[in-house]
């Protein structure tokens, strides 16, 4: 087994022995992280630090576990799932594979601003929704957090002023939803897990990903990232997941401290947004070409994009979405 293997199997049996002692639920809330601990470039981990902040000043622990620490993805969450771990920071498909409802927050073109995203999340039920499907398989969404500014193009091969600069290019993809959404702008795409994404954009097996615009300054890409299209394809976000067996041991003050947690860390995140405005800057700076598409552009991709939405969602869901939003 590898050294890495015998430190997750060893912080997986010691977090198992806790949490079968009477009142050890709290013996320490453990927090995956997902990105560096960077407070000017990282809106997961702002939101990861305010949460442990309040915990730890109000009499709980908390402690975070860098990126990669505790495993990947796919083993964070099966870890979150099985109770063995209280927190992880995550991408919105990891709990797909039960419901698919969350995949309405990827739709693009169709929140306005993160305020609408919030107020389909909370004012809407929509968080209520996801998690009355999630929760019996023991995780449940504890909140949905912006990364950056809604996400734009980035290539390695050549600026897109128009849909049709497209062409050509092979994107990195999610899923094959996102593959589907790329043919639909006269693109191709690839599936490419992300720790593998460094070496397919040098390689030419893709060319390029959406993302905000932050993302290769945070991953170190500005080397082999030449071009950034600010098209504002939809919210860039994240989402927080925690084990619902521990959310529902908790007693009643204790389940309060982290609901203000909760809220603390969602204000934190949001009051972090507005000062990405610079980022455009940076990627300037680290000599990335930035195009801002015009209103005939963008109404281009708007239209293109529309007719993926049945491939992202079924129509009850879809509808769910629209009504969460006042449409």
């Amino acid at each position: 087994m590898s050294y890495h293997n015998l430190k997750v199997a060893a912080l997986a049996g010691a977090l198992a022995s806790a949490l079968a002692l009477p009142g050890a639920a709290l013996a320490q809330v453990s927090i995956a992280l997902d990105s560096p601990p960077d407070l000017q470039g990282s809106g997961s981990y702002v939101w990861a630090h305010a949460f442990a902040t309040h915990l730890n000043e109000n009499g709980i622990e908390a402690q975070e576990f860098q990126r990669g620490a505790l495993g990947g993805d796919d083993e964070v969450f099966d870890q979150v799932s099985q109770g063995l771990l209280e927190l992880g920071m995550a991408p919105l498909p990891i709990v797909a594979s039960i419901d698919t409802l969350i995949f309405g927050l990827r739709l693009p073109y169709f929140f306005a601003d993160m305020a609408e995203v919030d107020m389909a999340l909370l004012d809407g039920g929509m968080l209520e929704r996801m998690n009355a499907a999630l929760t019996p398989s023991g995780v449940r969404v504890l909140d949905v957090t912006v990364v950056g500014a809604a996400t734009g193009i980035f290539n390695t091969r050549r600026p897109i002023n128009r849909m049709a600069d497209m062409a050509g290019l092979r994107m990195r993809a999610l899923d094959e939803s996102q593959i589907a959404l790329f043919q639909a702008w006269g693109a191709a795409g690839t599936i490419v897990n992300w720790a593998e994404v460094p070496n397919a954009l040098q390689t030419g097996v893709a060319d390029g990903y959406l993302n905000p615009a932050f993302v290769p300054l945070l991953f170190g890409h500005t080397e082999f990232i030449r071009h950034f299209t600010d098209a504002a394809i939809a919210p860039s976000l994240r989402i927080v997941i925690a084990s619902e067996d521990w959310y529902q041991d908790l007693g009643e003050a204790d389940r309060a401290t982290v609901d203000a947690a909760v809220e603390v860390a969602r204000a934190a995140n949001r009051d972090w947004l507005p000062t990405q405005e610079g980022v455009l800057d940076q990627l300037r700076e680290a000599n990335v070409a930035v195009v801002e598409l015009d209103d005939d552009a963008r109404a281009e991709f708007f239209e293109a994009s529309m007719a993926t939405y049945d491939q992202i969602v079924t129509p009850e869901q879809l509808a769910l979405w629209t009504a969460a939003v006042g449409r």
